[in-house]
C-alpha cells in the first residue's frame, strides 16, 4: 500500500519497495539499487545465493508495473562497482522497459558513461526540475527541495519491554526527502529524527508514517 504526500503543491506516492512516484511528472525515482553487488561479493567468495541477483529485476518490474511511469530516474548508485556479468541482465531489463531512463550519478557509479549511452540512458551530476533538486547525496540548497538517496535510511522503533525493530524508511525534513535503498543487498543506516522531521517506515508491503 502506497502513501501519498504533497510537497510544494506536487503529489508523490511512496511505494513500499522504496520508490517515489512524482505524479505530475509521471516520473519514478529510485535510489541505491546497487546492481552487480551480489556478483561482486560472490566473486570474492561471499556465500550469497545466486537467486539474489535476479530479485532486484523482479522488484523493478513490479514497481514499474504499479506506476507505469513515463520516466524512471535513478538517484545514484545504480551499479555497485565495475562492470560484471549483471550488466547483460540490466541491458535486457532496459530493452523491455518502455519508460525513458536517466541516471543521476552517485559515488558508486564508475561504469563508463558510453555503456549507458549505448542504452540511451543519459547521465547527470544533478537535476533541477521546477523547485526540486534531484541528487544522490543529501544537500540543502536555497529555495529548492532535495530528493536524494545515498544514506540508506532506517528508523528504530521501540515496542514493549526491550523489543526493538529497525525498518527502512523515507526520511523527510523541511527541505529534503531521503529515499530508502531499493536494492535487496544494501544494508541500512539508522537516523534519529527531530520533532520537525517526518518518517515513513516500510513495514512489509505498507508505507506507514511513524
Amino acid at each position: 500500500m502506497t502513501q501519498a504526500i504533497h510537497i510544494k503543491k506536487q503529489e508523490f506516492q511512496l511505494h513500499p519497495l522504496g520508490g517515489l512516484f512524482w505524479k505530475e511528472r509521471s516520473m519514478l525515482l529510485i535510489s541505491d539499487v546497487h546492481l552487480g553487488k551480489v556478483s561482486h561479493f560472490r566473486k570474492f567468495g561471499a556465500a550469497v545465493p545466486r537467486k539474489a541477483i535476479h530479485k532486484n529485476y523482479v522488484l523493478l518490474d513490479r514497481i514499474v508495473g504499479d506506476f507505469q511511469p513515463f520516466q524512471i530516474c535513478f538517484l545514484g548508485d545504480l551499479f555497485h562497482s565495475s562492470l560484471n556479468k549483471e550488466w547483460e541482465l540490466f541491458e535486457n531489463w532496459v530493452a523491455k522497459t518502455p519508460a525513458e531512463i536517466i541516471l543521476v550519478s552517485g559515488n558508486h557509479d564508475i561504469i563508463d558513461p558510453e555503456k549507458y549511452g549505448q542504452l540511451k540512458i543519459e547521465i547527470f551530476p544533478e537535476l533541477i526540475i521546477d523547485d526540486f533538486l534531484l541528487t544522490h547525496h543529501p544537500e540543502e540548497r536555497k529555495n529548492l527541495f532535495t530528493l536524494c538517496g545515498h544514506i540508506h535510511p532506517a528508523v528504530k522503533l521501540h515496542g514493549f519491554g526491550r523489543q526493538k525493530l529497525r525498518l527502512p524508511c523515507f526520511f523527510k525534513s523541511k527541505s529534503q526527502m531521503i529515499l530508502p535503498a531499493f536494492g535487496e543487498f544494501t544494508g541500512t543506516h539508522t537516523l534519529n529524527p527531530s520533532k520537525d522531521d517526518e518518517v515513513y517506515a516500510i513495514v512489509e508491503d505498507i508505507v506507514v508514517k511513524v
